[in-house]
Order: C-alpha cells, then structure tokens, then sequence
C-alpha cells in the first residue's frame, strides 16, 4: 500500500494517488476509497481500478488539510493503508488511515 502525492501549486491542490497492492488484495474484485473527502459516503466511494500492480485510484484534495480514510474491499472489509501519514482513532474503535496535504 502506498500514497503518492503530487503538489499542483496553480491550484492550490494536491492530487493524491491511492495504491493497494495486489499482496493486500489478495482475490478482492472491488476495491474503493471512502473518507473525509467524501463523507464516508457509499454513493460517492472513489472506485479503484484494477492495474497489473493491484488496485489505484487518484483523487485532487484541497493543501494544508488532513482526511482520514479506509479502503473498502468487495463491499465488506475495511482496510487500512500500510504507510499512511498517520492513523487517528474512529468512533468504532479502530483507527484510521490519514493522509495529509501540508506544504513546507
């Protein structure tokens, strides 16, 4: 699992690029992202395309933010990303993956 980050300084955005690895995949078919930057919400979820290394999507995000995050794998099993920023505690009592977009 990894996060690659692009700063776009014309826009005051960071494209983020989500990356689940075909190890952690393991036979999953549908992979997607939900967090902060999209409420958590099922019918807005960041599909994940599947690609020869396993699964990616990338998503722009506001700099100078933080979203906590997880991966949803075949619509029942929350992971999180191995390298993420950080983690930060959920209200169900587990924690969740971070990705930050602060600038230096």
């Amino acid at each position: 699992m990894s996060i690659k980050k692009r700063f776009i300084k014309s826009k005051q955005a960071c494209k983020v690029t989500f990356h689940l690895p075909k190890e952690a995949a393991g036979d999953t078919k549908d992979v997607k992202v939900l967090g902060d930057f999209n409420d958590w919400d099922m019918d807005k979820a960041l599909p994940m395309k599947m690609n020869k290394d396993g699964f990616a999507a990338t998503l722009e995000l506001p700099v100078d933010s933080e979203y906590q995050f997880k991966y949803l794998m075949d619509g029942e099993t929350w992971e999180n990303d191995w390298q993420a920023d950080r983690y930060a505690p959920s209200p169900f009592g587990v924690e969740n993956s971070v990705v930050t977009t602060f600038t230096q």
